[in-house]
């Protein structure tokens, strides 16, 4: 383990490599026998379905229920949504055939050219299109309204350069779709969703999101409104973290979803949808991480607690497993995670190693001494500040720390986030902070997607969102001149 941590590029000499090594070394991802694929180790596994669980709670408490829609969509139902359709046309796989055969020549299997599918099916890269066209059947009166879906799925989007959970042509997600009586209705539930994200993305990762709206060209293909929190990654450049989309009666013109309302005359629903996604688990590697190795929030740590006991001979190991077990089973009663690790084909220093590359926040040892003397050493990962602390009280002393790991870690990254929000005037001013410092810049801009372009082909740089908090404030576009009524937030991005 020392030989991996050594290998572990630092973040100073080479970002981009340091969280490949990390998500490789630390057991969570790996590339794929399919090219643009990966596979999700058990480790980075049981993070995301820490995440699943917070958030479909967070999802039912908010009324939603979950089904499951088709993998496969037929290809007219894309040509429905002339807006969407454009937006996934690029990334969509394509099923057109449905068997295969051996080679004639022997040559392994080939596709059979009479099996060829009356109409193609394109692998799920979202489900607006198959979700509405079911909605159709399910939709007749305002009584059969609001309609609160979600579903947890995979999805495909054919990417050329891909990268471990931050992009991928397969990856896990959520995605909720929703139907509505009004406006108003639909619009409250996007905004609510988004809370939602923000939430779970401040109290669970402790990761400090910026919430705002997408511009025109940023948006979903074929919302009407396209609401996002954005993160900052520890090298200053943003990911955007989850979605929530206001649809308008788009996908409900398209596909003819109509409902008798209270007047008893017939209106076309309107719709949400929003979604996150395994790019989640790249946020939080990035946000949080360093030269050590992973930095897990308590909540979302696989194991939040790991006991070593350091021993000669069975006797010892035996009397210390002892007590370690009954110091872990006070742990669970609280609801804390917790590993022993009796191992004796590694070193006491792997173990250390490991487990802090692991990111596992609070690390316990136990020798000789320290059982004789009522005593335990205490690592916290956060940190690494090491104490040696009395074994009673101990497990209301993890409780606690736990609970300050998790406020310290969210007010380290807010603190970075904060210091890398930049306020610039003019254009010049934009690039010399973009590549100097990086981070979020707040300028003002003119609304115009020619602007917009411009700026985006000149210095990489895109409109993350248009915060929901800007306050009004008159000012000049930096590059066009042209009044402007308030900021909007420009990062370089994942």
């Amino acid at each position: 383990m020392a030989k991996e941590l050594k290998e572990l590029t630092s973040r100073e000499e080479n970002y981009s490599q340091w969280y490949n090594d990390l998500v490789v070394k630390a057991g969570l991802a790996e590339s794929s026998a399919v090219r643009g694929c990966m596979v999700i180790k058990p480790y980075g596994y049981a993070i995301w379905e820490k995440m699943q669980r917070a958030l479909d709670q967070m999802f039912k408490d908010t009324g939603h229920e979950n089904a499951y829609f088709p993998i496969f969509i037929p290809k007219s139902f894309f040509s429905k949504e002339a807006h969407h359709v454009e937006g996934f046309a690029k990334e969509c796989a394509v099923v057109t055939h449905y068997r295969l055969k051996n080679d004639p020549n022997g040559k392994g299997v080939v596709v059979d050219p009479d099996a060829k599918l009356e109409e193609e099916l394109i692998v799920r890269p979202t489900s607006e299109t198959i979700i509405w066209n079911t909605y159709k059947n399910w939709i007749h009166s305002y009584r059969d309204l609001p309609i609160l879906c979600n579903q947890w799925a995979n999805v495909v989007r054919w990417e050329m350069r891909t990268r471990l959970f931050l992009r991928t042509a397969e990856f896990l997600w959520q995605e909720g779709h929703t139907a509505h009586e009004t406006r108003e209705e639909a619009m409250a539930e996007a905004q609510k969703m988004i809370g939602v994200y923000k939430n779970f993305a401040e109290e669970w990762m402790s990761l400090p999101v910026i919430v705002g709206h997408k511009s025109d060209s940023e948006r979903f293909a074929g919302a009407d409104d396209t609401l996002t929190i954005e993160a900052l990654m520890q090298d200053g450049k943003a990911l955007q973290s989850g979605t929530s989309h206001f649809l308008g009666q788009n996908f409900a013109k398209a596909f003819d979803v109509q409902f008798a309302n209270r007047e008893g005359k017939l209106d076309y629903v309107w719709a949400t949808s929003w979604g996150v996604s395994t790019r989640l688990m790249g946020a939080l590697i990035m946000a949080h991480s360093d030269n050590n190795g992973l930095v897990l929030p308590p909540k979302l740590a696989p194991i939040q607690v790991v006991m070593i006991p350091i021993y000669k001979g069975a006797e010892e190991l035996a009397q210390m497993t002892e007590r370690l077990e009954t110091i872990a089973a006070e742990l669970k009663q609280r609801g804390i995670s917790v590993k022993i690790d009796t191992r004796d084909n590694v070193r006491t220093g792997f173990k250390f190693a490991e487990y802090e590359l692991k990111g596992v926040p609070v690390r316990l040892a136990m020798g000789p001494r320290d059982l004789a003397g009522g005593t335990i050493e205490l690592v916290r990962r956060d940190t690494l500040e090491k104490e040696t602390v009395p074994q009673e009280g101990l497990v209301e002393e993890v409780e606690r720390m736990l609970a300050e790991m998790q406020h310290a870690i969210f007010e380290k990254a807010r603190a970075f986030r904060d210091r890398m929000i930049t306020r610039v005037e003019s254009y010049e001013e934009f690039k010399r902070v973009l590549d100097d410092k990086g981070g979020f810049i707040l300028a003002h801009w003119d609304g115009t997607p020619e602007t917009e372009e411009l700026i985006k082909n000149e210095t990489k740089a895109t409109i993350r969102c248009i915060p929901v908090d800007a306050p009004e404030e008159e000012g000049v576009c930096m590059i066009s001149g042209k009044p402007s009524h308030r900021r909007v937030l420009f990062a370089r991005s994942y």
